[in-house]
């Protein structure tokens, strides 16, 4: 019995509504199929405010307004990959200054917009705040306990659900919390050791490190989280004394070798709830011509209260600030 050979391609008629027909000239490759994600995208409608509405009723198809474009931008900006582990440090050895605000609200924004994997950890020398404006845990060990117990994340041990017993999650601010000691009295200063193998450890579950740093720049551990940074953010409060401490400190960093950290820093103004009496253009100034970027934090009242931070509880113009923040810190990773 003769067999007829197989045909090269499928028969076309036999599948009438088939749109697919074959090219009798050349088998297709992986880049033909590849082609199709150069498809020029959509052009983009707005989703916010007016135009957005108009959009709904089918009358026009706009496009995002100049705000919802830079949101966009922004969003994009944070949620890019960085190729590797980050380290973000917060700075001001003024109490008061916001560093515990801008830990949180960092963190929070870059959790919410681009996922988890965050940590905010409070390296302050001595008794921080950072635990208590953080959202609570089913436990309240601190940097101390994990310390005492790094022997069992040593090697190849420790796995995330080991690392929970130490650090704090915050729910839907997509984040977790490393706490300093919360006793006045509580244990030794923590030396350039101790924060190395800390963040050797916390560095194999996350990607972005927000570190809280206390007010002596002469702790071991305030020296060795700045060598240790990737981006640097200066707070200070819109008063002269707070921008003044900052302005020291960053004649510290440029004395101590660290010119760069302080030309890439981003510093961040947080306003009190009335202008009056301040001399926000000079400070605007002086940071201007030190730092890579000068930003803005709009007063809120949830801030200023000293209760937890819930990320749904803030205005739409302090997440847009923030946003705003996050981008610019996010372009120097």
């Amino acid at each position: 019995m003769t067999r007829m050979p197989a045909p090269a391609y499928p028969d076309a008629t036999a599948y009438p509504d088939a749109s697919w027909t074959p090219d009798t000239t050349a088998a297709p490759t992986a880049e033909d199929f590849a082609r199709r994600r150069q498809v020029r995208p959509a052009d983009p409608v707005a989703t916010m405010g007016v135009r957005a509405v108009v959009n709904k009723m089918g009358l026009l198809r706009l496009s995002p307004g100049r705000h919802e474009q830079e949101l966009k931008r922004d969003i994009e900006m944070v949620r890019r990959n960085f190729g590797g582990l980050r380290q973000v440090t917060v700075v001001n050895p003024k109490g008061g200054a916001g560093k515990t605000v801008a830990i949180l609200l960092l963190a929070m924004t870059f959790g919410q917009k681009r996922g988890g994997y965050v940590l905010a950890w409070d390296n302050n020398e001595t008794q921080g705040t950072l635990g208590m404006r953080a959202q609570q845990d089913f436990h309240s060990r601190t940097v101390r306990d994990m310390l005492r117990d790094l022997g069992q994340f040593q090697g190849a041990h420790g796995r995330v659900g080991d690392l929970s017993q130490y650090v704090r999650s915050q729910g839907e601010g997509m984040f977790d919390v490393l706490a300093s000691d919360e006793s006045a009295t509580g244990g030794e200063m923590l030396t350039a050791a101790a924060f190395a193998e800390i963040r050797e450890v916390v560095s194999r579950f996350y990607k972005l490190i927000f570190v809280d740093t206390g007010n002596n720049v002469r702790a071991q551990n305030w020296q060795a989280s700045m060598d240790a940074t990737d981006q640097l953010v200066v707070t200070m409060s819109a008063r002269n004394d707070s921008a003044e401490t900052a302005a020291r400190m960053l004649d510290h960093l440029e004395q101590s070798g660290r010119q760069r950290l302080v030309r890439q820093a981003v510093t961040v103004v947080s306003m009190p709830p009335s202008r009056k009496e301040i001399d926000l253009p000079a400070i605007q100034e002086h940071f201007a011509a030190r730092t890579r970027a000068v930003l803005l934090a709009p007063y809120e009242r949830l801030i200023d209260s000293g209760e937890p931070i819930r990320y749904g509880g803030l205005s739409s113009a302090t997440r847009d600030a923030w946003l705003k923040i996050a981008a610019a810190v996010a372009e120097g990773l």
